[in-house]
């Protein structure tokens, strides 16, 4: 079996999808040494990988010009003797180039959307994609094989749109093996509430810093905020202004991103994490606080309802008054209570968020697509 990957970009700095599909790719390598793959995306400065380190494997960074149109891209893919297409985020012209080469050769292809048909994604230049949708977009996603879903309600997100195809409904995975097994020692002087993800308006930090100034004050003095990310400069400096008017210099602070090492370290120190997002198809932020034994509070954005019911964080509603309520309520707990809640959410990425458990699943959806054996449990027609 040999698959393509086809994504935008891997950078450093683009976020979690870059995370998640090399972490696949090489988790799925390792399961199983007869299958090849190769990844196509376009150059970088930062890429987060150049190798997979495995003959059986390669990576291709193309040239683009305007709206990200690659020629070596499109070249590769007509040269390539494939099996099955694999392309991830939509929206953006090289799944686009994907989708239209993998019709023409009459080979097989799924996408996997990303988060970006969101009803919140889906009102952001809400003109531009309702143009794109018309023009090419929902023509790639009807075509597919297959869509992947990475959790229930990005389901119902592809089914809202009027799409039939079938869903694989795979989640995200978590490298466990960056985490170490060893529980930490918290930072209780003073206490630390973690924001590490990309620093875009989706993500609701508006939310909480209004949140913080409405939790009670007396919990406050032994907490601070620690913002961890990238970002447009334009916004970044526009929340800072927001936290100096409201007189929060010495509680929130933003600082540069951080990554490998230097990232695990800080997840692990953070007594909770907090992502008040108004959208995510998956989260990979809350899976690697949780793999750090670190609560987590996010929003019902995310498809994370098992903060609650494996008692590991909040899972509240969007807005400032329930995070106001989620961060009284953790806020209130002991250090020794958080950190249980802490055990919880490391024994939920164990079992159920690995990256091997993950790309078994991803194996078998390719095997049912290739060999049209038995439907896997996760496909919804």
């Amino acid at each position: 079996m040999k698959v393509y990957h086809v994504i935008t970009s891997i950078d450093i700095t683009t976020g979690g999808p870059a995370r998640s599909v090399t972490y696949l790719i090489a988790a799925m390598l390792e399961l199983d040494n007869t299958l090849q793959i190769e990844l196509d995306t376009l150059k970088s400065k930062t890429p987060i990988i150049t190798t997979f380190n495995t003959a059986n494997s390669a990576i291709r960074f193309h040239a683009f010009k305007k709206l990200q149109r690659s020629k070596s891209l499109v070249s590769s893919l007509l040269q390539s003797q494939v099996s099955l297409f694999h392309g991830h985020g939509v929206w953006q012209m090289p799944v686009h180039q994907m989708a239209k080469v993998a019709r023409k050769k009459e080979v097989p292809y799924i996408i996997t959307p990303r988060g970006m048909l969101e009803p919140w994604a889906l009102t952001q230049g809400k003109l531009k994609k309702q143009l794109a949708l018309k023009l090419f977009q929902y023509k790639d996603l009807e075509k597919a094989t297959c869509l992947h879903a990475t959790a229930p309600m990005e389901v119902e997100s592809i089914r809202a749109l009027g799409l039939k195809n079938p869903v694989a409904m795979i989640p995200n995975g978590v490298n466990i093996s960056q985490f170490p097994e060893k529980i930490p020692n918290k930072a209780n002087n003073p206490k630390r509430m973690l924001f590490l993800s990309r620093i875009h308006v989706k993500k609701g930090i508006e939310n909480l810093i209004e949140a913080w100034q409405q939790v009670d004050a007396n919990l406050k003095q032994d907490w601070v905020i620690d913002i961890y990310g990238n970002g447009d400069p334009i916004y970044i400096k526009n929340l800072k202004a927001r936290i100096k008017a409201a007189n929060l210099e010495h509680q929130i602070t933003i600082k540069s991103p951080v990554f490998d090492d230097q990232k695990t370290k800080i997840f692990r120190e953070a007594s909770v994490f907090v992502l008040p997002t108004y959208s995510e198809n998956f989260g990979i932020v809350v899976a690697e606080a949780l793999a750090s034994y670190t609560p987590v509070i996010t929003t019902t954005g995310a498809p994370w309802q098992e903060l609650n019911t494996h008692n590991c964080g909040q899972w509240v509603e969007v807005g400032v008054t329930s995070l106001v309520n989620a961060l009284n309520n953790m806020m209130e707990k002991s250090p020794k209570d958080l950190l249980q809640m802490g055990v919880n959410g490391r024994e939920l990425i164990e079992q159920k968020y690995s990256m091997h458990a993950v790309a078994k699943q991803m194996l078998e959806l390719y095997d049912w697509i290739l060999n049209n054996n038995n439907k896997p449990h996760f496909i919804y027609e």
